[in-house]
């Protein structure tokens, strides 16, 4: 789903966590060495072309090293009141308002 925004992540290897998952997937996305924190929300969602998602969020309050966009078309760092704004995938969507009115973290 080409120009969407997204948070970072991906698919989770055999073996891993989804907390090691997520912290390898930061590495390589963004080339930081990510604290994980506590589970956020975990979302399932089915498109409308049939594809679907289980997505787990987890929050990140800390890491080291500078951001370095390594896959992405562009990478912001904005206030949450803000994410709205942005045209997110659509399995994202409720996290977004969720976030922005402060309901989550």
């Amino acid at each position: 789903m080409a120009f969407k925004w997204e948070f970072p992540g991906g698919k989770i290897e055999p073996g891993e966590t989804p907390e090691q998952a997520l912290a390898r997937e930061l590495e390589e996305e963004l080339g930081i060495r990510a604290q994980i924190g506590p589970h956020v929300v975990r979302i399932h969602h089915t498109y409308r072309n049939g594809g679907a998602v289980d997505l787990q969020f987890f929050a990140v309050h800390s890491f080291e090293g500078e951001i370095v966009n390594h896959i992405f078309n562009d990478v912001r760092w904005v206030p949450l009141k803000d994410l709205p704004g942005y045209d997110f995938l659509a399995a994202d969507r409720g996290l977004i308002r969720d976030l922005a009115d402060g309901k989550v973290l």
